[in-house]
């Protein structure tokens, strides 16, 4: 008698999973062309470059298994790639948690003025993302002429008596590079910042101060930051990628590859052996390189955010 109850109820049982099954099929259906394309444009790209890493590839005649020559080239043999190992690292050290703060940060303080102040300056700090290649604004300020900006100033007020080559010595390209970048690269962690702190539950103020909170800080710590975990965690995402994936900008304002390979990184060498070269196995190489870079740069966001608020 009880196995033939359990048999009714585990057929209960199942049914109701198929009709669930069945009527979640329509979500299934209107996600699949996401899925495709996130399969046909991200995965497989990335799949195929790990592949290629170890294979000698033309991008003419089949690739050659060469197992991990390319990587062996990249330590041992390859003296631009370690300049431009250097050069990103540097770049995103810099440009990465700097810009991640600056963007926090601005958008704390802009968050306590009045609601018109607050659009205008949003709107203000995040232009810079919407107009991100407008380099003609750099160059002309840093132009090594005497109609450069930065030049004029300086030769009007007596500190230089000739033009300074701002894009054009090493000395000077890569701090250069770093602001643009900053200037570039913030817009998009200071919109996620300033609309999660918008979203906050005012109420958890008030009982963080029955609970002896004290100070403004030790709101933010306790209160605000937990509550901003996902958009803490977008905006460290999207500044740690664009850091390590600094190329563009150097090479339109300083030239590729720049004076000494200043600001040469790991993007434009690896587009250098892409589509210049035609070693597109060795590129590859550089790609899933890079590609492990960030992912572990990632994997220590996450770690470092699960202890925000304790």
């Amino acid at each position: 008698m009880e196995g033939i109850i359990n048999m009714k109820s585990n057929s209960r049982l199942s049914k109701r999973r198929t009709n669930a099954h069945s009527e979640d099929i329509h979500y299934y259906i209107m996600f699949a062309p996401f899925f495709l394309m996130f399969f046909a444009f991200t995965v497989l790209p990335v799949l195929s470059s790990i592949v290629l890493s170890f294979t000698n590839y033309d991008m003419i005649s089949l690739p050659k298994f060469n197992g991990v020559d390319n990587y062996a080239r990249m330590f041992l043999n390859d003296k631009t790639f370690t300049i431009t190992l250097k050069n990103t690292i540097l770049l995103a050290i810099i440009t990465g948690p700097v810009g991640f703060m600056l963007s926090f940060v601005l958008a704390w303080f802009i968050n306590e003025f009045s609601p018109l102040v607050r659009t205008v300056l949003s709107f203000l700090f995040y232009a810079p993302a919407l107009v991100g290649n407008a380099y003609f604004v750099w160059s002309i300020l840093f132009s090594g002429d005497s109609y450069g900006y930065i030049n004029s100033f300086l030769l009007s007020a007596g500190f230089i008596t000739e033009p300074i080559q701002w894009l054009k010595n090493a000395d000077y390209v890569m701090p250069i590079i770093v602001v643009v970048q900053l200037w570039q690269s913030m817009g998009v962690s200071f919109l996620a910042n300033i609309s999660g702190l918008q979203n906050v539950n005012s109420e958890m103020y008030e009982a963080g101060a029955i609970d002896g909170i004290r100070n403004r800080w030790q709101e933010l710590w306790f209160i605000t930051l937990p509550q901003l975990k996902p958009q803490l965690m977008f905006g460290a995402v999207m500044s740690i990628t664009g850091a390590f994936t600094v190329g563009n900008v150097g090479a339109m304002l300083c030239g590729n590859p720049s004076t000494e390979y200043a600001v040469h990184t790991l993007v434009n060498h690896m587009t250098d052996y892409a589509t210049v070269k035609y070693e597109f196995g060795y590129a590859c190489a550089i790609a899933t390189l890079l590609f492990l870079a960030m992912i572990a740069c990632n994997e220590l966001i996450k770690l470092l955010l699960k202890n925000v608020g304790r």
